[in-house]
């Protein structure tokens, strides 16, 4: 069921289950099974680090599985939900289509809501369910589900990390527990154990699992523990006499102290309580014993039948040499410290400068500025038409003469014989909602507009209710009787960008606003927020990753970066000419009472 290739997304922010796992990983010499967690509360997509051995990895948080990125080597979802919220989430990976293994961790989970989940889970020959109410799922140099066999020291005592020969499965975990050393001890060690679960309907009995053993070439030997109640064990009976079992199975019925009780008793599980002869454990036991099945008399002595029937198949060795490997792994394990940053844009340690990943001299010998920026501030490979278009607009957006705010601070701070540092700085910060930060603002509009499907009309009215301009409309000067040919390149431009979706609406707009005034055009800021939604729509971000860079201000920091090279040339244009301190004449100061 489960290879070294296996990966799993876990269901709920258990950081804690995810190390285990991965330590198991590093323990076992296979890659991180860990591929994404699911964090239902999580706002927005986002990453989490943990450690692979000594290094740290970076493990992607998904608010749900349909914000979930393809991925073909993905094939095992463990739901840690709650009762409440765990059929919910079940089906959402049933219905993905995504995976073949399912394990539930959560009891108490509604009968008639799993026997929907059981009935789906049997009309799907490509999906595996176990549980709910599992305690563990493993397979020994594989993949360690939940927090399969306790500690990283019981893991090691009984050479979980290493794939062994003997099939396991059990109703219940915690009972099983002491069944991996012993099975550990007696034979050359598990290959698969899976604890059915302990709820009164599980998805998988133990007929599929057996049966799953039985085909497995891999898998010599199975051990099968059974409790009181139930007839699931009388299914293995059956097909022992059917002779669809031909590997050796080692069996034994807990629970036939209850039948001396004189009431009656349920033990810990749903399922645990006889209401039949055929669910108590010595009936269990006598049929699985006729059936063919090594079934010992008692408790005490299943361990010694498990070695004795190891020994026949000749899976039996003692294992007393030292892994010096695997104490080398413990040690780095319990010596490793956690990172103060993270960074995923750039790394300088080796002999050639990476940005995302790809060496600094490539970014070099292609000369596009534009593809730096996207490298650095999007970790994404561009388009040539992307990257015409950010390079224009860096052009375009380098400055707007000395008479707007930023150049005019950047002046005045430079005429104070401040350095350029402190000049550009003084320019930069008048960058917000009256000068420069339309760009955000026309952005959010277009994009908000457009995911509700709201109309250019419903838009203007919506605007005008409010109170509110609609940023990326209007110009002082520019009208549709003298347009500004910055728009002109830049419409062009967009021209060569798949998607128009997002600028289509804004010149939409703007057709209604210069029907009630000349200027009202679909300004410089405007055109680049739309056009730039269609860039990220077009290279395929999805809806949340455009919001997070919506957010993030992303659009604004074009307008920074062009600007900054115009207030620069200001500053410098000031050292040049040797222009003294400036103070503001009496005259341009109207001193009020």
């Amino acid at each position: 069921m489960f290879t070294s290739s296996s990966q799993a997304i876990i269901y709920g922010r258990h950081l804690d289950v995810a190390q285990r796992m991965l330590d198991f990983d590093f323990l076992s010499d296979r890659l991180p099974s860990v591929a994404w967690i699911i964090d239902p509360n999580s706002k927005k997509t986002s990453i989490t680090k943990l450690f692979f051995g000594q290094s740290e990895i970076l493990v992607p948080v998904y608010k749900n599985i349909a914000s979930i990125k393809e991925n073909s080597s993905i094939d095992t979802f463990i739901n840690m939900a709650s009762f409440r919220s765990a059929s919910e989430a079940t089906w959402e990976a049933m219905k993905s289509g995504i995976f073949h293994h399912i394990v539930i961790i959560a009891e108490g989970i509604p009968e008639r809501e799993i026997r929907e989940i059981i009935a789906y889970n049997e009309a799907n020959d490509n999906l595996r369910i176990i549980g709910p109410a599992t305690a563990w799922a493993i397979a020994s140099g594989a993949l360690r589900m939940w927090n399969s066999w306790g500690s990283l020291d019981n893991i090691v005592a009984s050479w979980l990390y290493r794939k062994w020969s003997v099939g396991f499965v059990s109703r219940s975990g915690w009972m099983s527990n002491e069944m991996f050393r012993v099975i550990g001890n007696r034979t050359n060690g598990i290959h698969t154990g899976i604890a059915l679960g302990g709820d009164r309907f599980v998805c998988s009995t133990f007929r599929d699992i057996v049966m799953e053993y039985e085909s497995n070439p891999e898998i010599q030997m199975i051990v099968l523990l059974g409790e009181v109640g139930s007839r699931d064990e009388l299914e293995v009976v059956e097909l022992l006499k059917m002779g669809k079992i031909k590997k050796p199975v080692v069996a034994y019925v807990s629970g036939s102290f209850a039948e001396k009780l004189t009431t009656e008793v349920q033990f810990g599980h749903a399922g645990a309580k006889a209401n039949a002869d055929e669910e108590k454990a010595s009936f269990k036991n006598q049929a699985l014993r006729e059936a063919g099945a090594h079934v010992p008399d008692s408790y005490k002595d299943f361990g010694d039948l498990i070695e004795s029937v190891a020994n026949q198949v000749g899976i039996w060795f003692s294992r007393q040499e030292k892994d010096e490997n695997i104490e080398q792994k413990m040690q780095i394990i319990s010596s490793r410290k956690p990172t103060k940053f993270t960074s995923t844009i750039s790394d300088e340690r080796g002999e050639d400068v990476e940005y995302n990943h790809i060496p600094l001299t490539n970014y070099i010998s292609d000369g596009s500025i534009a593809r730096v920026i996207w490298a650095l501030w999007l970790k994404k490979e561009l388009p040539e038409y992307a990257l015409s278009y950010i390079n224009t607009i860096l052009i375009l957006l380098a400055d707007h003469g000395p008479a707007v705010s930023g150049a005019t601070n950047t002046i005045v701070t430079a005429r104070a014989g401040k350095d350029i540092l402190s000049s550009l700085v003084s320019g930069l910060l008048t960058i917000g909602p009256r000068f420069g930060g339309a760009i955000d603002g026309a952005a959010r509009t277009w994009y908000e507009a457009v995911s509700v499907s709201e109309t250019p009309e419903q838009l203007m009215n919506r605007m005008k209710k409010i109170g509110d301009p609609i940023q990326g409309i209007g110009h002082k000067v520019k009208s549709k009787f003298n347009p500004d040919g910055r728009c002109v390149i830049l419409k062009d431009l967009a021209k060569k960008i798949p998607s128009s979706k997002y600028l289509n609406y804004a010149l939409s707009v703007e057709a209604l606003t210069l029907e009630k005034k000349a200027n009202l055009i679909l300004n410089v800021d405007g055109h680049i927020a739309a056009s730039l939604l269609d860039i990220f729509e077009s290279v395929g971000m999805d809806r949340e990753e455009i919001r997070m860079y919506i957010d993030a201000g992303i659009f604004n920091a074009f307008f920074i970066l062009a600007r900054s090279i115009g207030f620069i040339g200001h500053a410098l244009d000031q050292k040049r000419l040797g222009e003294p301190l400036y103070r503001t004449a009496w005259e341009d100061i109207h001193y009020g009472e």
